[in-house]
């Protein structure tokens, strides 16, 4: 098996079942370390189409994002330091709008 810096390689021919289901051989699931029910995004590339693994991807977008934010001298914890008002913010910009109607007190509402 060609290691994970091999641009293309030929792996296997396989069949879509009768529920469009592709099956993945084993040794190519085991190298790459996915197991059942492992999400994949589908890309089309011409005729063809490109099966991407979401794992890799994410970890594709992390590694830029992690990159992007070195490069512009923040630190992680600058980062997370952050997070408890930007959620104040999305919280109020959401529920603002649907403030619960006041409850009337036990008291007041109980019939006498």
């Amino acid at each position: 098996m060609a290691n994970r810096q091999t641009m293309l390689e030929y792996l296997t021919t396989t069949k879509i079942g009768e529920k469009g289901q592709l099956t993945v051989p084993k040794e190519f699931r085991e190298d790459l370390g996915l197991g059942a029910g492992a999400p994949f995004a589908v890309l089309r590339l011409g005729d063809g189409l490109v099966l991407l693994p979401e794992q890799q991807r994410f970890e594709n977008l992390c590694e830029r994002i992690s990159a992007a934010l070195g490069d512009a001298g923040l630190l992680p914890e600058a980062v997370l330091a952050t997070l408890p008002e930007a959620r104040k913010r999305v919280f109020a910009r959401h529920y603002s709008a649907t403030k619960p109607a006041k409850r009337a007190s036990r008291r007041s509402s109980q019939v006498k």
